[in-house]
């Protein structure tokens, strides 16, 4: 594997347009401009009436350095061709955020009464759209069926709006997804677009580091952050999957983890307990967590004195079961496992070795005595292993670029998913 290879940001020299709608959620985007441009991607911003009084153009001008955009400025008779047909073009990847109800009517109806509006309909980029408004809002049927729709276009990945308490004080769904999210989501946007092949499937992922006891204050660690799980979770999210992720604790934003179904852990044995409650609904597992090999049998719940430590970390050590294996004799049958191995010195050696053992469908081993992959890491790099003495090297790449391809390895393993029933056909169970 080559390791001259330099990793390239997604973002970096791509030309996205921003749109910001009218909700109080338009403050954050300042600081996402601000965070596109230092990744080195081109921005241009325009804004409604609505949300010009929430967040100033002046600041998005600046931040952006190009000219934000308002409706005032649609129509000229010193442009030689309309401006929202010129940004439509000019633009690479689009981000409409927040997305109001007033502006997801127009857009699913095809209103073109403003630059927005207008520009979108004329828009043939990749669009991320994040949601944000009210609760009862986002309940009431119109809006419901305006966002169905709109999750139905092949060109549009939909961001639905969070749980939390929103600026009405209201508590409940309707706050738009945070910038950090945003950012994950358009770099997906940028590596695979708005493809859907993970719809209908569910995938089980583990994640991060376990935390084993060894007294009452110190434990047995290592330095995972579970970057690559999350992120190969939230990229199957957004390939339409449903996902479960059981992690260990995470050195991350907490906003990675939205629209996952979590359950957070910290020893091995409750990762093992929680992996088996859950691989029975998945279609496809991903074993990502860096387990511990070992822990103390019964560690003492009082903080022990120095002393005392040595002489009795000495013996009551025991071995962490086999996680992966053991998801792998378990598993349903048609059920699809990647595990992972991360690995110094000969990593393709061990790998080859620990594939064999295992019986995972794919291996993906990455080294951590290496740049550029790894613990904490940015980025990773390493072999994926699979059937018919398949070993192909991946990377060096940012994780979610990582994560993608490993999704598309595991995909293509998956049994086809059962068509639907036809119409007015009667439960599998009654048939």
């Amino acid at each position: 594997m080559r390791s001259d290879r330099q990793v390239v940001d997604p973002l970096s020299g791509r030309r996205v347009l921003v749109g910001i709608s009218g909700s109080i959620a338009a403050v954050k985007l300042p600081l996402l401009v601000s965070a596109l441009v230092q990744r080195g991607a081109q921005v241009r911003c325009l804004l409604t009436p609505s949300a010009a009084r929430l967040v100033s153009a002046e600041a998005l001008a600046c931040l952006s350095r190009h000219p934000c955009h308002l409706d005032a400025d649609q129509w000229s008779h010193q442009a030689a061709r309309p401006l929202h047909v010129e940004l439509a073009e000019w633009a690479e990847l689009v981000l409409v955020a927040p997305l109001s109800a007033t502006s997801l009517g127009r857009w699913v109806h095809g209103l073109g009464d403003s630059l927005l509006a207008s520009t979108l309909l004329a828009c043939e980029a990749p669009v991320l759209a994040a949601a944000a408004m009210n609760t009862a809002m986002w309940s009431a049927p119109a809006v419901r069926a305006n966002w169905q729709t709109l999750c139905g276009w092949p060109e549009v990945l939909p961001l639905g709006p969070a749980a939390g308490l929103l600026a009405c004080d209201r508590q409940g769904d309707g706050r738009m997804a945070e910038p950090e999210l945003l950012l994950l989501a358009l770099e997906s946007l940028a590596l695979w677009g708005c493809g859907r092949d993970w719809q209908g499937r569910r995938l089980l992922v583990s994640a991060g580091p376990t935390v084993e006891p060894l007294d009452g204050a110190r434990c047995l660690t290592n330095p995972s952050t579970g970057r690559m799980g999350v992120l190969l979770a939230q990229a199957a999210r957004l390939r339409g999957a449903t996902v479960e992720l059981v992690h260990g604790p995470l050195s991350l934003p907490a906003s990675w983890l939205e629209g996952l179904s979590c359950r957070p852990v910290s020893t091995a044995a409750a990762m093992e307990q929680a992996l088996a409650a859950a691989q029975p609904r998945a279609d496809a597992v991903a074993m990502a967590a860096a387990v511990a090999d070992h822990r103390r049998s019964s560690p003492p719940s009082h903080k022990l004195s120095k002393a005392a430590l040595g002489p009795t970390l000495s013996a009551g050590w025991e071995a962490v079961p086999d996680l992966l294996a053991g998801l792998v004799q378990t598993r349903p049958q048609g059920q699809v496992i990647l595990g992972f191995a991360a690995q110094s010195g000969d990593v393709l050696g061990q790998a080859r070795d620990k594939w064999r053992r295992k019986g995972c469908d794919l291996l993906f081993a990455n080294p951590i005595d290496q740049p550029e992959a790894g613990f904490g890491a940015g980025s990773n790099r390493g072999w994926l292993l699979g059937p018919g003495a398949q070993e192909r090297p991946l990377g060096p790449a940012g994780k979610l670029a990582v994560a993608h391809q490993l999704l598309t390895a595991l995909g293509a393993l998956l049994r086809p998913p059962a068509p639907d029933p036809p119409a007015g056909a009667p439960p599998a169970a009654d048939r």
